[in-house]
């Protein structure tokens, strides 16, 4: 087996799902632009990729050993290549909707079998984390680059025109290299047990765990994280626009600092965790959170950025609203590590499932929530109200502390 190649495929296909997935908010505000949809309308398509990618992952993840993670690879990535190729040449709508839910559809199917796959090329704890790690910067470095790579289809002087659309030309030969990067690379077949349990059995278990009501409250902090992180940055794009008057390039490259917030956030809080407990890392990041948005949104009021040529020129304001990514970074990861710590090892698959289903839910309902609300009073409105699942995740995150100090969790923990 030939690592380096397995890992490039890796790499390569993750890459090509970040810029996809993370193109939600700035096709969003140029469905708005160009395809003569409203806000409510365009906030479907967060569900068309949410909903998509927590009902496949949990359809599929018995199912694809079966078939091989090398075929499931490249079907996710020639269904993703083909959508791509069709977009431009349809250029409505119902399209974009079809295209997020394929990208949902081949995302959950790849995700696991990249986690999958890195098991076959690592033989210790510290080459998989490091392994998993790395293809992780390659996903963050996908969602940096996606805002740009849109941003230079797109024409300031005429954001109503559809030619933006010939960007997915230009993903499908990104999907392209990919695939074949997966073609060329030797990944091999799992070996399937006799004794696998079957897709009920996996979903039964999946069930009973949310009778623990650390899993539940887990379940509801989860869910309001992502609320918060998929209303914030899938608007983020139209906010730039539409209240600070933002051009539509500008608007769609500032929001790549959301990303970047969310990465440097990561970075520092693994360093500030040797010295700190994760319950009061979070408890100051949401703090944080709710102090930032109530100091930069009224600055965000009466600014007129339509002069402005690039991001170097936009108002103070905007770059402050970006920067509440690096408190927002390190909450979710750290909620999943202390809740699978909880947790004997063989629950964990069950309680992944969870993650990915409840994310989902979450992301879809912050996305329609923000949209509804930008749509019917102001972007102001639509913002301010991540102070309700902030103040809701400073509640649970305090009951989530309390329950994994109770003997039984303690000791699931040592256990790992």
């Amino acid at each position: 087996m030939n690592p380096i190649r397995i890992t490039i495929a890796l790499a390569c296909s993750y890459f090509v799902f970040a810029i996809m997935l993370n193109s939600v908010g700035t096709v969003i505000l140029q469905a708005i632009n160009s395809l003569d949809v409203s806000k409510t309308q365009a906030s479907v398509l967060e569900g068309f990729k949410d909903l998509s990618i927590a009902i496949v992952s949990f359809l599929v993840a018995s199912f694809i050993p079966r078939i091989g993670y090398k075929i499931a690879m490249l079907g996710a990535l020639l269904l993703v290549a083909v959508m791509c190729l069709v977009v431009p040449s349809i250029a409505d709508f119902w399209v974009l909707k079809a295209l997020f839910a394929a990208i949902g559809c081949s995302f959950a199917v790849m995700k696991i079998s990249v986690y999958s796959v890195i098991g076959q090329v690592t033989d210790n704890a510290n080459k998989h984390s490091a392994l998993l790690n790395t293809i992780e910067g390659v996903f963050m470095l996908g969602v940096l680059s996606g805002y740009w790579i849109f941003a230079l289809f797109i024409d300031a002087d005429d954001p109503q025109s559809s030619h933006w659309l010939n960007v997915y030309y230009l993903l499908a030969a990104i999907v392209a290299v990919a695939f074949f990067s997966v073609l060329a690379a030797p990944i091999k077949s799992p070996e399937l047990k006799a004794n696998q349990q079957s897709q009920l059995h996996d979903f039964i278990d999946m069930l009973k765990l949310t009778y623990q009501p650390l899993v539940l409250i887990f379940i509801v902090s989860a869910f309001m994280y992502v609320l918060i992180e998929q209303g914030v940055g899938t608007w983020l794009p139209t906010f730039n626009n539409q209240v600070l008057k933002l051009p539509v390039d500008v608007s769609i490259q500032l929001a790549s600092l959301f990303a970047a917030a969310l990465a440097l956030g990561r970075l520092v809080a693994g360093q500030v965790l040797r010295f700190i407990s994760w319950f009061s890392l979070l408890m100051g990041c949401l703090l944080a959170m709710g102090v930032l948005v109530l100091l930069v949104l009224p600055l965000t009021h009466d600014v007129d950025g339509s002069q402005v040529k690039s991001v170097f020129d936009v108002p103070f304001a905007a770059y402050m609203l970006p920067l509440i990514g690096f408190f927002m970074a390190p909450i979710y990861p750290l909620l999943n590590s202390v809740m699978l710590s909880s947790l004997a090892k063989h629950k964990h698959a069950a309680m992944t499932g969870l993650i990915v289903v409840f994310s989902a839910l979450g992301g879809t309902t912050g996305s329609i929530i923000t949209g509804f609300v930008f749509d019917k009073f102001s972007g102001q409105h639509a913002f301010y109200l991540t102070l309700v699942p902030i103040a809701l995740l400073l509640i649970t995150v305090s009951i989530f502390k309390k329950i994994t100090l109770k003997p039984q969790y303690q000791a699931a923990s040592s256990a790992e």
